[in-house]
Order: C-alpha cells, then sequence, then structure tokens
C-alpha cells in the first residue's frame, strides 16, 4: 500500500448527502476479480445515460476537475453495503483523499486498508470547500497527514485541523495494510513455524 503523508490536489465537489457504496460502483461492475480498472465506472449512474453516452452536466465531466484527487462531499458518504470496491474505484480513478463531515464506518475502514485518507472536518468547514472549489478555478488543498491539518495550498487563508486514531494513523503513514502489519511480524512467524513443524500425516492430508 503506498503511504501517505501529504497531498497536495485539485478539489472536486460532489455535493451530495448520503452518497452510498452503489452509487460510487453500481453492482454490476463488481464481477471484476482485480483491485483496477474499477475507476472507468465510478459514480457510473451519474456519468453516463442509460445508452452508455457521458452526461456534460455531471461534475467530474467538467475540465476545470479534470485532475482532481481531493473529493468533498455530503454527510454520510460511503453508506450503504460494505463493498470494498468502491474504494477500489475512487483510488484507481485517482482520488487521493475524501472529505466529508461524517463517513461510513466500514466505508472509512476500507479506505484506511486502501491507502485512501477520509478526512472529517464539521459541516462549515465542509460547506466552504466546497464554495471555494465551485468558485475558484484549479482550487487546490493540502492534506498533511503528520501534522494532521488541511489548508489552502494557493495561499486562500483556508485551514482546518483534524483528528484521526494514532493506529491508522501509523497505518497511513507507513503504507501499512493487513497483510503488511502481518509481515512486520515475519521473523517472529517463521521462529514459530521453525519450532511447531506441521505433522506428516497432516502434510499428507492438504496434499503436501
Amino acid at each position: 500500500m503506498q503511504p501517505f503523508r501529504k497531498h497536495t490536489g485539485v478539489v472536486v465537489p460532489l455535493d451530495k448527502v448520503n452518497v452510498d457504496t452503489d452509487q460510487i460502483i453500481p453492482k454490476q461492475f463488481l464481477k471484476r476479480i482485480e483491485r483496477t480498472g474499477f475507476g472507468q465506472f465510478l459514480f457510473y449512474d451519474w456519468r453516463f445515460s442509460g445508452d452508455g453516452k457521458k452526461l456534460a452536466d455531471f461534475v467530474l465531466h467538467a475540465p476545470r476537475y479534470a485532475k482532481a484527487s481531493i473529493l468533498v462531499a455530503g454527510k454520510n458518504f460511503g453508506c450503504g453495503s460494505s463493498r470494498e470496491h468502491a474504494v477500489w474505484a475512487l483510488a484507481d480513478y485517482g482520488f487521493r483523499v475524501v472529505i466529508a463531515s461524517s463517513f461510513a464506518d466500514i466505508f472509512a475502514n476500507n479506505g484506511l486498508k486502501n491507502g485512501l485518507l477520509t478526512v472529517r472536518l464539521n459541516e462549515e468547514q465542509v460547506t466552504e470547500i466546497t464554495r471555494r472549489a465551485r468558485e475558484i478555478d484549479n482550487y487546490q488543498l493540502t492534506v498533511d497527514l503528520e501534522n494532521m491539518k488541511v489548508e489552502d495550498a494557493q495561499g486562500q487563508c483556508f485551514a482546518a485541523a483534524f483528528t484521526m486514531d494514532e493506529f491508522s494513523r501509523h497505518c497511513l503513514l507507513n503504507g501499512l495494510d493487513d497483510i503488511g502489519l502481518t509481515l512486520q511480524h515475519e521473523a517472529e512467524i517463521t521462529a514459530y513455524e521453525a519450532k511447531h513443524p506441521v505433522r506428516t500425516e497432516m502434510k499428507a492430508n492438504l496434499g503436501g
């Protein structure tokens, strides 16, 4: 998993509340077995018509947001089903950060395991970022996980602090997903396995 320390990027406003995971990545696209390739289907039902034509009025199609890597949205982002594909789609599209006043717990946890930072700010701060992203061309924020703050990258006088539990912060700063956390104890695991060899008959039953 790619470590997250500090990221500066263009902000795109998605001024919607209760954005659920089926809206983020519709169920018909969950058949892929890889974690990549989901970005093209992100917010599909909002980006395209029933016959697959691009809906030009959807915010992600605006040229000014073409390189956006920070998404600001309404409260309860990522609610609905627990599909991890929602995070994969956002990350594959190019987002590193999602800012909202609240997130569904499972979505936020999935983000943690995939290097997607979810930043909780209060509703007034989210509203102000949304306004700036709409009114200021190429509006950018710097999200600093080391110092736990969000601020204008262009000196527009906006700054806000955010909080995160220390374990989650440690994992993101060091790029540690569940496998990475386990591999930190590889030496101990190897030593344990050396002291507890699999019995011959068990190996036979397992086809070893």
